[in-house]
């Protein structure tokens, strides 16, 4: 699979100048991101393409190939294949569109590549897809222009998906979420690499740590059920689940031709493989940007340190939905707090600081029932900014004190332009930061989910 990341050489079939020309995108994202390894543009029609020498065919290039990526129309995809067969080319990403999906010519056409592949043994990723993005490697075939899609900073999250606009618009959030990625693949039609043979390539892979996964059917049952599980006793999988229902099912199949199959099975084989499943597109970012911040908790027993008390009984009113428990401190905790903190605070479940909290309020807080007790698992954390006693200092009080507890914590807060700050602030340090408590309660059950999945992966294996 390594050779899908980082070819030490790819040709561009179809390449061309031509203003909006998808394999010349390919090329200039490729030439713009800074790609090391060597680039063969190839099209009968020119000589030159963004100042590369242009082959006419992949039989004219003198050198060995490591990769190519074929972006032309799906008519011409068979005989290209064919010349990878004579030029020993074993790894293609076919980009275009006009097969499967299309109904039972496109079928006839995705069989008659699917042979020729197997018969040399060819890999492939695709057809119907945007291929590969490594932050790591500088590798893209990304179509869409660099001045459309924000290129995300390098991080730990890989997306796998098999719809591109999905892929995409997961890259352009997660740089809004401030999150980094480290590879993202959109795999399409599937017609031969896919979820199982990705897996384990992401699973070894050291600069993945968390895997967002956007199904709409799985390619090999049992084997993925293998792979995800050795996986997961790595690394979280949260998966987003479409083609639930009849017309979720219709639309996948138009979509990238996949049969998405009984719901209900899917469901049994994420909870067997340790998959994280998430409702919806807002929890899927959620989740995901919780677990590449913040580790698991040990236990499902939620502090709520707030500055506002509306904040902290909703927050408190999900943990109960979502299967958190928000226990009021012992007796002698609260002695501790009532000795330490204002009397005027509220000294319970959240604990409530008021408006008249300041950045070492929260300090004292957090130290005494996160780092001094272990009364707790793990915190939900809401600093208010608009309080004249609340000031950027906050975050290293937050983030300081939690790291010295060893206990993980979610953020919720709400505001303006200040608070918009102390949020970045607070991602930097790896504090997941959310605009509302339900995102905030959610985001903390999917990171007890992984723990109890995760439990539960490894005491079967």
């Amino acid at each position: 699979m390594e050779t899908f990341f980082n070819p030490s050489s790819v040709a561009i079939i179809g390449a061309t100048e031509k203003p909006g020309s998808l394999p010349g995108i390919i090329v200039k994202n490729l030439l713009d991101m800074g790609f090391g390894g060597r680039i063969y543009p190839v099209n009968p029609k020119y000589g030159n393409v963004f100042g590369l020498r242009c082959f006419p065919s992949i039989l004219d290039i003198p050198d060995e190939i490591a990769l190519t990526v074929i972006a032309v129309p799906a008519l011409f995809v068979l005989d290209i294949l064919k010349q990878h067969a004579l030029k020993q080319i074993h790894y293609s990403i076919i980009i275009s569109a006009g097969f499967r999906e299309m109904g039972p010519e496109g079928i006839e056409m995705e069989e008659k590549i699917r042979q020729i592949a197997i018969e040399n043994k060819i890999r492939i990723i695709g057809p119907n897809c945007l291929g590969v993005f490594d932050n790591y490697t500088n590798f893209t075939t990304s179509f869409l222009p660099g001045e459309r899609v924000s290129k995300p900073k390098k991080g730990s999250l890989s997306i796998l998906s098999q719809s591109g606009a999905f892929a995409i618009a997961l890259l352009d959030l997660a740089t809004q979420e401030g999150l980094g990625i480290a590879r993202m693949i959109n795999y399409g039609n599937r017609i031969d690499v896919g979820e199982s043979a990705l897996l384990p390539f992401l699973t070894s892979d050291s600069s993945t740590k968390v895997i967002a996964l956007y199904m709409e059917s799985v390619d090999h049952g049992r084997k993925f059920i293998e792979v995800a599980r050795a996986c997961s006793k790595k690394k979280p999988i949260v998966v987003l689940k479409v083609g639930k229902g009849e017309a979720g099912i219709a639309a996948a199949k138009s979509h990238t031709g996949a049969i998405a199959g009984k719901y209900e099975i899917y469901k049994a084989a994420f909870l067997k493989s340790g998959i994280i499943e998430a409702n919806g597109l807002e929890e899927f970012i959620d989740g995901v940007k919780a677990l590449s911040m913040q580790n698991p908790p040990k236990g499902n027993r939620i502090l709520i340190v707030t500055n506002g008390g509306g904040f902290g009984v909703i927050v408190a009113d999900h943990c109960s939905e979502n299967g958190l428990e928000v226990p009021p401190p012992s007796r002698q905790l609260k002695e501790k707090l009532r000795s330490r903190l204002s009397k005027f605070y509220v000294v319970n479940n959240p604990v409530d600081l008021t408006g008249s909290a300041s950045d070492e309020d929260y300090r004292i807080a957090i130290h005494t029932c996160m780092a001094e007790s272990d009364e707790y698992d793990a915190a939900i954390i809401i600093p208010l900014m608009a309080p004249q006693g609340m000031t950027e200092k906050v975050v290293d009080h937050i983030a300081d004190t939690m790291k010295v507890s060893g206990k993980p914590g979610v953020i919720c807060t709400v505001g303006g332009v200040f608070t918009m700050k102390v949020k970045q602030l607070l991602e930097e340090r790896m504090f997941p930061v959310y605009p509302s408590p339900e995102r905030s309660a959610r985001a903390m059950a999917m990171l007890f989910r992984r723990k109890i999945l995760q439990d539960g992966v490894l005491h079967s294996l």
